[in-house]
């Protein structure tokens, strides 16, 4: 009746070639099963932080500010100096006037006598010991002026080598007047160098310096300066050590000691401040 048509061989070889794959969210599957979606994850806000307090800047200072302090400091500078010169205009007239009134003259000291009693160094251990008397003579040849000196501090020299130290207490030395003051000064076993030791056992008469250090002021009737600080040195003495006076047991009373010789050894007033003179 009716034929089948059936395949060839060669049709079994060359089979039908198979529909195209699909593509999804446009990747092709080529044939094969689509993948499963991807769940879409929400994006991540982020964490709003603290409030913080951020002072707001200042202004930079305008310029006008800093004239104004500029022109003050300059207004300042010249009314002190205005002043200052004012000031040294009129201590200039008053020192002018005061010369005019009363013609001021500056006191004068003298060493007008002097005795070196003693003077031992020790040989062993460089110890000194020495005594010495002196007189020193102060002179005001103004009529109307006084000069107040404190307590005063004094000290023999030998070579730079101190001998002795002593003090005598305050005085007023009046106008147009002659003031004597006796001194005695002593050290006993005051340390020396050897070199200085050594110097001092050779000798037989020492050049001697007195230093007087003490504080003066000027009085002119009812006005009184300030004390300044004052340095009188004595240069030019040269003594030996005096001989000692044996006086032989006798009834007679015993005489009194040998007035010490008279100098005449000037002095220099100066103005200490700290260290330094002037």
């Amino acid at each position: 009746m009716g034929d089948r048509a059936y395949a060839t061989s060669g049709s079994a070889q060359n089979p039908l070639p198979a529909p195209p794959g699909r593509t999804v969210n446009g990747a092709a599957t080529n044939g094969t099963a689509a993948p499963k979606p991807v769940p879409a994850v929400p994006p991540r806000v982020p964490a709003v932080p603290p409030y913080q307090y951020r002072p707001k800047p200042y202004p930079p200072p305008s310029r006008s500010r800093y004239r104004s302090r500029r022109n003050w400091c300059c207004t300042c500078c010249l009314w002190f100096t205005l002043l200052l010169i004012g000031l040294v205009f009129l201590a200039a007239i008053a020192a002018g006037v005061l010369y005019v009134l009363y013609h001021p003259r500056k006191p004068t000291f003298n060493v007008t006598s002097l005795r070196l009693t003693s003077l031992n160094v020790s040989s062993s251990s460089d110890l000194l010991s020495a005594r010495l008397n002196f007189t020193v003579t102060a002179r005001n040849p103004n009529q109307k002026i006084f000069f107040s000196y404190g307590d005063v501090s004094i000290s023999a020299y030998s070579n730079s080598v101190d001998l002795a130290d002593g003090s005598i207490p305050a005085f007023l030395l009046d106008p147009n007047n002659v003031t004597i003051i006796p001194v005695s000064l002593s050290s006993s076993g005051r340390s020396v160098d050897p070199s200085e030791a050594t110097d001092l056992m050779k000798r037989k008469s020492y050049p001697l310096e007195i230093v007087l250090d003490t504080k003066a002021g000027v009085k002119i009737g009812r006005l009184r300066s300030f004390k300044i600080a004052i340095r009188v040195s004595c240069t030019g003495i040269s003594a030996g050590v005096a001989k000692a006076v044996s006086m032989a047991p006798s009834p007679s009373p015993k005489l009194p000691p040998p007035p010490p010789p008279s100098i005449d050894a000037k002095c220099k007033p100066k103005i200490k401040i700290l260290s330094w003179t002037f």
